[in-house]
């Protein structure tokens, strides 16, 4: 492994932040459900690419681009309001390792309902954004599109949390699950609500995903870990927590596939991960319990 400080170890640097965007609203979704329902998608990353095949053939059916993207998320929220309804809800009060059991069993069921719908194929839309140059440094559209909405995204669920009365229902269900029922808010339709925003947001991910990568049925085994991987590092339910966690593992990716090779640089960040865990087991970011 080799690294110099130079023009390309800065354009890994300002790479990595774009890429640290996208992982940051996929952890977010994550966060915000277990935040809110104290329920661990084992199954998110695989919510992701329903949305990305459901974006596919919308477009391929001859939707414009922007009418997929409205579409995938729509399906992916259903998705997520489905998930709750009919498998979380059933379990939401026994043990936590059932809920985990349950939410896996969907992750294998929905990448074997996917092999035996689309095949193994990879697929793409084909869209090519091109690149911009800037001091002898190159960044592509796609990427740069994808940390914008991303950062979009993200500021328009703190306005919603904050902003709004079922946002702020959902804020205090957070704090205490106990107490607000008895304070007349009804936690049924703060979890089913809360469950369809988190499939949204998966939505949105797949939505800038296939901008830039191939939609297979596995591609939720390349980015599940990684997601499960930052929102315990920063805190499981902690989205602050999450979104500097994503800054910092996006780093470990990006220098060390630059120094080296990508695999260094996700081995890199898994280690860290693992020393993290060790000397603090709720994360940089999160609370003792």
């Amino acid at each position: 492994m080799e690294c110099h400080l130079d023009i390309f170890f800065l354009e890994a640097v300002l790479n990595g932040i774009l890429l640290a965007g996208l992982l940051a609203l996929l952890a977010l979704g994550l966060n915000l459900v277990f935040g809110v329902i104290d329920v661990v998608w084992i199954c998110y990353a695989e919510l992701v690419m329903i949305g990305m095949y459901g974006i596919y053939y919308a477009s391929k059916s001859g939707a414009p681009f922007p009418v997929a993207v409205i579409f995938g998320i729509i399906l992916v929220a259903l998705l997520g309001a489905a998930l709750h309804y009919f498998i979380i809800r059933p379990v939401l009060d026994t043990a936590p390792i059932n809920q985990l059991l349950v939410t896996g069993g969907v992750l294998f069921l929905l990448q074997a309902l996917a092999t035996m719908a689309f095949g193994i194929d990879f697929r793409n839309l084909g869209i090519q954004l091109g690149s911009t140059g800037f001091a002898d440094m190159s960044f592509a559209w796609s990427r740069i599109i994808t940390f914008g909405v991303a950062l979009a995204g993200m500021l328009g669920l703190w306005l919603f949390l904050t902003k709004t009365y079922l946002g702020t229902a959902i804020r205090a269900i957070a704090q205490d699950r106990q107490i607000m029922p008895l304070m007349g808010v009804d936690s049924k339709r703060i979890y089913l609500v809360t469950s369809a925003i988190g499939g949204g947001l998966a939505g949105l991910a797949a939505a800038l995903m296939v901008l830039q990568y191939d939609i297979y049925p596995q591609i939720g085994l390349q980015f599940g870990p990684l997601i499960f991987m930052i929102c315990v590092l920063g805190g499981l339910g902690n989205m602050l927590g999450g979104f500097a966690a994503a800054f910092i593992i996006s780093q470990f990716i990006a220098i060390g596939g630059s120094c080296a090779a990508t695999e260094w640089g996700y081995a890199i960040a898994f280690l860290f991960f693992m020393i993290v865990i060790f000397i603090r087991p709720q994360g940089l970011f999160g609370a003792k319990s």
